[in-house]
């Protein structure tokens, strides 16, 4: 057995303790935007927020968070990836707390530009973080950290719906939640690590952050995954803002059923991405991704057929279950592109997250006034299969893993 691929106990349980704080700040994250997004009538009754005004509030909070992950991507640069959810996670629950204790729109406005910089830092920070991890372990894990990711927003909808159905204030619903996730996080924080860098130094290796000269982030490289992200996020926003709607006034449902459209897309988003890894080790990201595409466009095109809501629901399942394997792809492909310059890399793709989410909600509502909400869910499924076209650039012949098979390791990590 060679001594080089034997890694040091200590080295392998700081990974495996950095595997596990990541993962919990997914979970974190994806329960505290549930919170945020399914009482959004709530708070808009709570600080008595016009129709009018409010796709404005709604707009500011990926914009900032945009903003959010720009900045990570500069701060990066002078110090160590897994220093910022250290900060950012703390602002982010008091983001949350901060919507439950206001009563004026300034406080709501204060509070909203704090969750939007926060989370844009730690979607960055964290897909930084994990592809850290990933490169570390040899073999794919990305999806995992996904995954909790949608178990958080599983989680957090549902304590959501208990604060409706009891008819609980905004605070009485959130402040638990911070209670309990705040020490959490505190103690977690202090497993984080850069996984490739030295534990002690404050400031990461120049060459890891891409200041080396051959080593920058070009835009036309990245371009192809920047588009599968934007187009992936304006599936799942479509699914997030449009399937209630869709299945009331198209398929003719019950209000109660009309709930169940993004549960059913959620609970498949969770199984797909914790198998995802598993497929990735065994067929490659590529084979994995086509996959997802074609899954996806599966599912879009049920829904634009559905007969009745429950052919709908099967719809937006099978929607779920394809397109979740995207976005956690897009990060590791970029990690896998740009190898000495992976944060910036990471923090430039994230943008298109909030590209998607900004454009998906009011494209498939002005095509479905001006022409039909049949045709217009056929508009994302277009955008999804061009995935297809650009499907190689998820793969990288110098870097084994995630491959067509996994890095072997004499002494893995668990």
């Amino acid at each position: 057995m060679e001594a080089s691929k034997i890694r040091p106990v200590g080295t392998d349980t700081r990974l495996r303790h950095g595997r596990v704080s990541l993962a919990l700040s997914f979970f974190v994250q994806g329960v505290v935007f549930a919170l945020v997004v399914t009482r959004i009538p709530a708070i808009q009754d709570r600080y008595g927020i016009s129709d009018a005004l409010l796709p404005a509030f709604l707009a500011a909070v990926p914009i900032l968070a945009g903003a959010g992950s720009v900045l990570t991507g500069k701060i990066v640069a002078r110090v160590r990836p897994s220093l910022v959810p250290r900060w950012a996670q703390p602002l982010l629950l008091f983001a949350l707390l901060g919507v439950g204790v206001g009563d004026q729109l300034w406080q709501l406005a204060l509070a909203l530009c704090a969750f939007g910089l926060s989370g844009g830092a730690l979607d960055a920070s964290m897909n930084m973080l994990g592809v850290r991890l990933q490169r570390a372990y040899g073999r794919s894990i990305m999806l995992g950290f996904h995954a909790t990711f949608s178990l958080g927003g599983i989680a957090g909808a549902s304590l959501a719906w208990a604060g409706a159905h009891w008819d609980l204030s905004l605070l009485a619903s959130y402040l638990p939640v911070v209670v309990v996730l705040l020490p959490a996080v505190l103690i977690a924080s202090r497993w984080s690590t850069d996984a490739d860098t030295d534990a002690d130094s404050e400031k990461p290796d120049p060459v890891r952050t891409g200041k080396t000269e051959g080593s920058s982030v070009t835009f036309k490289a990245l371009l192809p995954l920047c588009l599968i992200m934007t187009f992936a996020y304006i599936g799942d926003s479509t699914v997030s803002n449009w399937s209630a709607k869709y299945l009331q006034d198209i398929l003719g449902s019950s209000d109660e059923l009309a709930t169940l459209p993004y549960n059913a897309y959620m609970v498949t988003t969770l199984i797909g991405r914790a198998a995802g890894d598993f497929g990735v080790r065994r067929f490659g990201p590529v084979a994995v991704v086509r996959f997802g595409a074609v899954l996806a466009a599966a599912g879009f095109a049920v829904v634009a057929m559905a007969p009745g809501p429950w052919v709908g629901i099967l719809g937006f399942a099978i929607l779920g279950f394809g397109l979740c394997v995207v976005v956690p792809q897009c990060f590791a492909a970029a990690g896998r592109l740009f190898p000495n310059a992976s944060d910036a890399a990471v923090a430039r793709l994230n943008i298109s997250n909030y590209v998607g989410f900004l454009v998906g909600s009011p494209l498939v509502g002005a095509l479905g006034d001006a022409w039909s909400y049949r045709g217009a869910m056929l508009v994302p499924m277009l955008m999804i299969l061009v995935t297809l076209v650009y499907a190689r650039s998820f793969a990288d012949g110098s870097a084994r893993y995630g491959g067509v098979h996994d890095r072997s390791r004499a002494a893995d990590v668990g």
